[in-house]
């Protein structure tokens, strides 16, 4: 059920619409866009979109999310790793504009599912999404970039570096103390911290690029690629039958992470503000992220992960990591510097992220107190978690479906198809 309209969650630092001090507001809109930056600049980094136009197009596209969603859901978008492979092959053939196409056709998608549901209900969750299937699928959203963090952590390239794994277990100590004996403001940015120590680590062992730093201009203008006004109008069919199917399988990451953000913040946004608004939001956030040329949006379990553990659920705190993200688009040093930061860094502050919302699909399956005596049970997470942790894709032709979505479809088939009891529970 949903909370009452003036609920407040007492048991946070701070809850959704609580409104920090403008020091601590910085500092805890700053650790976010850390969190976030390295994954949101790799994806067009791969694809061959500036860096800098996608950091804009996710400050943007969180606004947005957020504007939409009434400033309800306190979640970060960035950029989507479920579009990587596609926007590699389009690049390839037809470059950008084909992209930007493909985007704003994924958006449109979640705008037209956001319509039907708006008009149908969203009642069906509760049956198709129990407990049982709810909580392993957490733990996948949480595990199932570990091995990605494990690999960062260790190889300089495609060889194995002892600085590496150094750097990240160091700085995923730092950040544990940082967690359990730190007070007050400081308490709250455990994260921005273990990022920095990690980074000056980084820099002690020789695994930092300062030159890149020293070489970027101050103030540096992202090169937008505009759709429909730096190109000549054209329909790109095999772009929107790339992308589009996908948006179907970051609908079900999307639902996946308000799961976790319900847990976490102790109320239904399916219901309040609804499915429907925040599929919606979600949609015209892709879309703007597609008109100035970034990669399409998602919102973000590292992010999640930054919730959970600080315990600031501050919509305000959100909104101001999205301008900063803007902001920082612009400013090609501080670009520059945040970029530089190592991927074994980013890896020992996933240790601990991704693990935190791994535990909460693990508490949420306590709570509850689900019987895994239960055949049915047993074997509705098993299948769970192992395919969705164990990176089973399902493809064909170029329709792919991620290990996390192929999951959690089959979680919620057995879920409906599985009777109560086995045969061999009832003798």
């Amino acid at each position: 059920m949903s909370q009452p309209e003036d609920f407040h969650n007492d048991d946070v630092v701070l809850d959704i619409h609580d409104r920090p001090k403008l020091g601590h507001w910085i500092g805890l809109s700053i650790q976010h866009l850390f969190t976030m930056f390295g994954a949101t600049v790799l994806v067009p980094i791969l694809v061959g979109i500036n860096p800098s136009i996608a950091l804009v197009s996710s400050g943007l596209g969180t606004i947005v999310y957020l504007t939409v969603t009434k400033g309800k859901i306190p979640a970060y978008l960035g950029s989507s790793f479920a579009f990587i492979a596609a926007m590699q092959l389009l690049m390839q053939s037809d470059g950008y504009p084909a992209i930007a196409q493909g985007a704003l056709t994924t958006g449109l998608v979640y705008l037209i599912v956001s319509f039907i549901i708006k008009k149908i209900g969203s009642t069906w969750l509760d049956k198709i999404l129990p407990p049982i299937v709810v909580g392993p699928v957490i733990m996948v959203i949480g595990l199932g970039l570990a091995s990605n963090a494990a690999n960062n952590a260790m190889y300089n390239g495609s060889e194995y570096d002892f600085r590496f794994v150094f750097v990240a277990l160091a700085t995923l100590a730092v950040t544990i103390i940082f967690n359990m004996f730190l007070k007050g403001f400081l308490g709250l940015i455990p994260i921005l911290l273990g990022i920095i120590c990690g980074y000056l680590i980084a820099l002690m062992v020789g695994i930092v690029d300062w030159q890149s730093v020293v070489d970027a201009p101050w103030f540096q203008l992202p090169a937008f690629e505009v759709p429909f006004v730096q190109y000549t109008p054209k329909l790109y069919l095999n772009a929107i039958t790339i992308m589009a199917p996908i948006a179907f399988v970051t609908m079900t990451e999307h639902i996946g992470h308000l799961m976790v953000l319900n847990k976490l913040t102790k109320r239904n946004f399916f219901e309040d503000p609804g499915l429907s608004r925040t599929l919606m939001g979600d949609g015209l956030a892709q879309i703007v992220a597609g008109v100035v040329g970034g990669p399409p949006v998602t919102s973000y379990g590292e992010n999640i992960g930054v919730l959970a553990i600080t315990r600031v659920h501050s919509v305000f705190v959100i909104g101001g990591a999205a301008i900063f993200a803007v902001g920082l688009g612009f400013v090609g040093k501080l670009s520059a510097l945040i970029l530089s930061i190592p991927n074994p860094v980013i890896s020992g502050i996933s240790f601990v992220l991704f693990g935190v919302i791994a535990s909460s699909g693990l508490k949420l399956l306590i709570e509850n107190k689900v019987d895994f005596d239960q055949k049915r049970n047993l074997l509705i997470a098993s299948t769970i978690l192992v395919i969705g942790i164990g990176g089973l894709v399902f493809e064909i032709g170029t329709f792919t479906l991620s290990a996390m979505a192929l999951a959690t479809v089959l979680g919620i088939f057995l879920n409906l198809v599985l009777p109560e009891q086995a045969a061999s529970e009832k003798e």
